[in-house]
C-alpha cells in the first residue's frame, strides 16, 4: 500500500462505522467525523472539548489525521471490504526515515524499541553493564524512572556517581569532576522531565569522550519539540518513546546508536526482527545445510537492537505525525510554545509560585514547586477543566502546537495565587 492509497483508505474508513461486519454495535463516540476540531500550527487538527489541555509533556493528544491512519490500519485488520491490502514494511521504513531526518541521523543508526526505558536498558546491556567495578555517571535531573535503574546497578557492583543540581541546573564543572579515566557511561536526559533543564549535550559529550566514556541521552522531551542534531552533539546513544512530542502512542519508541560505536558493543539481544536474510535447513524442500538455518544480520542499529514485535498501530499514527513535524519544522514548533512558556515564567512568580525551570530553557516545559500541590490544586483545576501535570509537591505546564495564550490565561486564572 502506498501513501496515497493508505490515506484514501483512511478517509473511506472514517466515513462509516467499522463494526457492522462483526455484527456488534459501535461503542459510544465511535463516529467522530462530525465532532468539532481545533486547528494548531500548520493546520494540524485535534478534537476540541470544553477544557484546556496543557499536559502534552505527559501524553500528547492524537491528531485527527493520525486517527485517520489508525482507522485505515484497523479497517484492514478487521477485514473491512473497503480496505485495500495494508503493507507495514514501507510505512515502517518511512517512519524510521522521518525520525532519523528529524534528529540528523543516518537511517541505519535508528531502530524501533518499545519505550525509552527499553532503549536505555538495551544500551546498558550492549556496554556490558552491570559489571562489578564499572563506573557510571548520571544526575538527578535524569528521568526519575532511571533512579531505580542506576540504584539497582549500584547494588550489582557498578560504581554510580550521582551529580546533583545547583540552582535547578546541572553544572558542567560537576560533570567534568565526576567523569574520570575508565568511566564507562554518562547517562542523562537532554531535557529534564522534572523542570525542562537542557543540558549542553555537545559539551557533555566532549567531557565524556575525553576520558573514554560514552554518552546516553534520554531525548523524550527533546525529539519533536526542541531542535536536536545527534551528529553535531556527538552523542553515542539516545532513546525516546513516541507518545509525547512525537504525537504517537504508548508501546513504541526509537533508539539511536552512533554507527562507529557498533564495533565496541555486545549483542544485547537476539531476535527475528534483526535479520535481513533467513534460510532454514530443517523444513520440507529446504536446501541442505550444516546448521539449522543461515542468517543475515546487518551491522546497523536494527541488527543489534530490534529484537521483538513492535506496535503496528503506533507506526500508523507516526506516519502522519512525523510527516507533519517534518513539514512544519521543530524550530517552528519550539517558537510557537516560547511566548506561552515565557508568559508563565514571568507571571506566575508574581503570584507567589516558585519557578524551578531555568529562564533560559527553550523546552515547552515549565515547572513550579508548590508544597502539597496534589491536594491543593487537583480539585480546583479539575473544576476549571484545565489539565496540567500535578505531582505531590510541584506542577508543570507543557503547551503544544494547538495551545494559545488564551489557554495560558485560563489556566493561570484557575490557579489563582499561591
Amino acid at each position: 500500500m502506498n501513501r496515497r492509497n493508505f490515506l484514501a483508505a483512511a478517509g473511506l474508513a472514517a466515513t462509516a462505522p467499522l463494526y457492522a461486519r462483526a455484527g456488534t454495535p459501535a461503542p459510544a463516540g465511535a463516529d467522530m467525523k462530525s465532532l468539532p476540531t481545533i486547528k494548531g500550527l500548520g493546520g494540524i487538527e485535534f478534537y476540541k472539548n470544553d477544557g484546556v489541555y496543557l499536559d502534552s509533556g505527559s501524553m500528547h493528544p492524537v491528531s485527527v489525521g493520525s486517527r485517520a491512519t489508525l482507522d485505515a490500519y484497523l479497517a484492514d485488520r478487521m477485514g473491512d471490504p473497503r480496505s485495500t491490502s495494508y503493507h507495514q514494511d514501507p510505512i515502517r521504513d518511512r517512519v524510521l526515515g522521518n525520525f532519523a531526518q528529524m534528529i540528523n541521523a543516518d537511517r541505519s543508526e535508528v531502530t524501533l524499541v518499545q519505550s525509552t526505558t527499553a532503549g536505555e536498558q538495551l544500551v546498558l546491556r550492549a556496554l556490558g553493564l552491570p559489571a562489578a567495578g564499572a563506573h557510571v555517571v548520571t544526575d538527578t535531573m535524569h528521568f526519575f524512572g532511571s533512579f531505580y535503574l542506576y540504584e539497582a546497578m549500584a547494588k550489582l557492583g557498578v560504581d554510580v556517581t550521582w551529580v546533583r543540581p545547583k540552582n535547578n541546573r546541572i553544572d558542567l564543572d560537576d560533570i567534568e569532576a565526576a567523569v574520570k579515566k575508565g568511566t564507562k557511561l554518562v547517562a542523562i536526559s537532554a531535557v529534564s522531565t522534572f523542570n525542562g533543564f537542557q543540558h549542553d549535550l555537545k559539551r557533555v559529550c566532549e567531557i565524556a569522550h575525553a576520558k573514554g566514556a560514552r554518552v546516553y541521552a534520554d531525548i523524550i522531551h527533546a525529539a519533536g519539540c526542541v531542535p536536536l542534531d545527534v551528529k553535531a552533539t556527538g552523542v553515542d546513544f539516545a532513546a525516546c518513546a513516541s507518545y509525547k512530542w512525537l504525537m504517537g502512542d504508548f508501546g513504541l519508541g526509537f533508539l539511536y546508536v552512533r554507527k562507529d560505536r557498533l564495533p565496541e558493543l555486545q549483542h544485547p539481544v537476539w531476535g527475528y526482527y534483526q535479520l535481513n536474510a533467513f534460510q532454514s535447513h530443517v523444513y520440507p524442500f529446504d536446501p541442505p545445510g550444516d546448521d539449522v538455518a543461515d542468517y543475515g544480520v546487518p551491522e546497523d542499529a536494527s541488527g543489534y537492537f530490534m529484537w521483538g514485535t513492535f506496535s503496528h498501530m503506533g507506526i500508523g499514527l507516526l506516519d502522519y505525525s512525523l510527516d507533519y513535524i517534518q513539514k512544519v519544522g521543530v524550530p517552528a514548533i519550539q517558537a510557537h510554545a516560547k511566548p506561552l512558556t515565557d508568559h508563565l515564567k514571568t507571571e506566575l512568580p508574581k503570584r507567589g509560585f516558585e519557578l524551578v525551570t531555568p529562564m533560559e530553557s527553550t523546552a515547552p516545559l515549565v515547572t513550579f514547586a508548590y508544597k502539597d500541590a496534589a491536594n491543593r490544586l487537583r480539585p480546583k483545576m479539575k473544576e476549571a477543566q484545565v489539565d496540567i501535570t500535578i505531582s505531590r509537591n510541584r506542577f508543570r505546564f507543557s503547551p503544544s502546537v494547538f495551545n494559545t495564550m488564551e489557554d495560558i490565561d485560563r489556566a493561570m486564572h484557575a490557579l489563582g495565587t499561591a
